[in-house]
């Protein structure tokens, strides 16, 4: 008996017995991570290095929002790249018109795109599938046309330019003072949080109820409807933050910047990672946005390697690299584990 345990446990294999020491020591690693990241500017590296950080940390977000829609509440989205541009368009126009600082003028442009994630969510609630993919997909190139058309605010295809950067208290936030990356890192943390506790709310178990089963969540009287909106506006708003970000740190935007390859690399960094899971988008995004700097020689085939991703990950192994959690043994909360205590002390 006892060695027929031992086997058992031995063929759980190296994902699970990972997924096990990360659970165990989560807290000391975690710490270890948030030092690292904390100190990195003042490691040595060049600007290119603390550049291509940042970006990283941007599509961060993009994946955790992009999560919200498609890991917790099953719906896939192709055109997510079109959030991502009313946001930094938004954002960027605000800004060098009216004087405004990043930070308002984010949450206007995230906002925006909260407010075309409702006009998108509402005609969409009875399509799923491949339907609701097409329909996102025609949404991210329409907002794309009507940025190379509207010349009068959007200055059509030759962009915006010279956006304003980041300022707090007086100081410019910039790549050499190492402004932006410090920013970048308090978004993320931000975005983090919040789908932590988004997840482990009662919207975010209605949201997985709705990707598990539609039915039998409507027959629990889940307010389907309400939750998918609710869905696609969080999701917008976060990766219009994103946005937003990017083009205060590139400075400079234009359709071009927010083509369909854009949502491809995005649900890329969904999949690859692990759908459902926060660590998953952290893992995707390193990845997959620091694959083409590694390999330069690749960079013009990029998105040809991203689209065999997502076929090998879906056909091989659906639930991502960081998507093991289903093998770990359910954590029961605190309630639960006093009233089973008190059901065995309890006499029959």
């Amino acid at each position: 008996m006892v060695k027929k345990m031992v086997s058992a446990k031995s063929d759980k294999g190296f994902i699970y017995n990972l997924e096990a020491f990360i659970s165990k020591y989560k807290l000391p690693i975690g710490i270890i991570g948030i030092a690292i990241l904390l100190v990195a500017p003042h490691l040595g590296f060049s600007q290119y290095i603390m550049n291509i950080l940042i970006k990283i940390g941007i599509y961060i977000m993009l994946g955790l929002g992009l999560n919200i829609l498609t890991g917790y509440t099953g719906l896939v989205s192709l055109g997510h790249a079109g959030f991502v541009a009313i946001g930094a368009y938004t954002a960027s126009i605000i800004a060098i018109k009216s004087g405004m600082n990043f930070i308002p003028a984010a949450i206007l442009g995230g906002l925006m795109a909260a407010f075309f994630g409702l006009l998108l969510g509402l005609p969409t609630l009875r399509l799923t599938g491949t339907y609701l993919s097409i329909v996102t997909l025609g949404f991210g190139e329409i907002v794309r046309t009507v940025l190379m058309n509207w010349d009068s605010v959007t200055n059509g295809t030759l962009g915006v330019k010279n956006i304003p950067k980041p300022e707090i208290f007086g100081i410019k936030l910039t790549l050499a003072n190492n402004g932006l990356y410090y920013m970048m890192l308090i978004l993320v943390a931000l975005t983090t949080i919040f789908c932590i506790v988004l997840i482990n709310s009662k919207t975010g178990r209605a949201f997985l109820a709705i990707k598990t089963d539609e039915m039998a969540g409507i027959m629990m009287g889940i307010n389907v409807t309400y939750y998918k909106v609710l869905a696609f506006v969080l999701s917008a708003f976060i990766s219009a933050v994103a946005g937003a970000f990017y083009a205060t740190l590139i400075g400079y935007v234009d359709p071009n910047s927010f083509t369909f390859d854009i949502s491809t690399l995005i649900l890329s960094i969904v999949i690859l990672g692990g759908m459902g899971t926060i660590r998953g988008m952290y893992v995707g995004a390193v990845v997959l946005i620091s694959f083409p700097e590694v390999s330069r020689k690749l960079m013009d085939y990029r998105f040809v390697v991203y689209g065999l991703i997502l076929v090998f990950m879906m056909r091989f192994r659906p639930q991502g690299l960081l998507g093991w959690k289903s093998q770990m043994p359910y954590k029961l909360s605190k309630n639960v584990k006093k009233r089973l205590q008190d059901l065995e002390n309890s006499p029959s």
